[in-house]
């Protein structure tokens, strides 16, 4: 995996915003939502500065090492935060605030996801509700390498799937009964791709 000559290669979308009209769905895309100045250098300095780790989870009564590198950060006055995690860093801290001001919401959580190549990738789900409630705002982050990031109907199998390509510096909101009625994911590629690099923030509300 190389480090900072991968920036000259990545690319920037040319949709600009656009909301997508899909049902039982809120679902905004922003293209450019950083300029390729800023993606190239948060990408640098996260992919430097996160302390990347794998992470296991248990399937079937079975561990498996998950196909990608994570990094969770979260504010410590949030009950049930751990108070030994890592402090935000100057990055984070203001791609936080520019996503705060986008949705005029605030997020306490975020997740890094270090897809290293196309060997990389999530399957479909829905996130996890017990810390987000059942329709949580999930706004979505990529530097890097575009990849795929795929969605589709839990329950009308007749509603196309929808492809969105997210380019170095996209931003996508998904909200409202998204997490309800929807499944993503982000699937693996045979293509030579450069690492990326997504950050999901949320707000985390525990019953502690």
């Amino acid at each position: 995996m190389t480090l900072f000559n991968d920036t000259e290669l990545f690319t920037a979308g040319l949709a600009g915003k656009k909301v997508f009209d899909i049902p039982d769905s809120e679902l905004i895309l922003i293209d450019n939502f950083f300029t390729k100045e800023e993606s190239d250098r948060f990408y640098e300095r996260l992919l430097r500065k996160t302390k990347w780790r794998e992470y296991e989870m248990e399937i079937y009564d079975k561990t498996y090492t998950v196909p990608r590198m994570i990094a969770w950060y979260e504010d410590k006055d949030n009950p049930g935060a751990d108070p030994k995690g890592p402090d935000w860093n100057y990055e984070l801290l203001t791609i936080r605030g520019r996503v705060e001001k986008e949705t005029q919401l605030d997020f306490n959580t975020v997740l890094l996801n270090l897809y290293r190549d196309g060997n990389d990738g999530v399957g479909w789900h829905s996130d996890k509700e017990h810390n987000t409630g059942p329709n949580p705002v999930i706004a979505s982050v990529t530097f890097g390498e575009t990849r795929m990031f795929k969605l589709r109907h839990k329950f009308s199998k007749e509603i196309p799937q929808v492809e969105i390509p997210l380019h170095h510096g996209s931003f996508l909101l998904m909200a409202g009964t998204t997490n309800s009625f929807w499944q993503h994911q982000v699937p693996k590629t045979a293509r030579n791709v450069l690492p990326r690099i997504n950050l999901t923030f949320r707000q985390t509300h525990r019953n502690v």
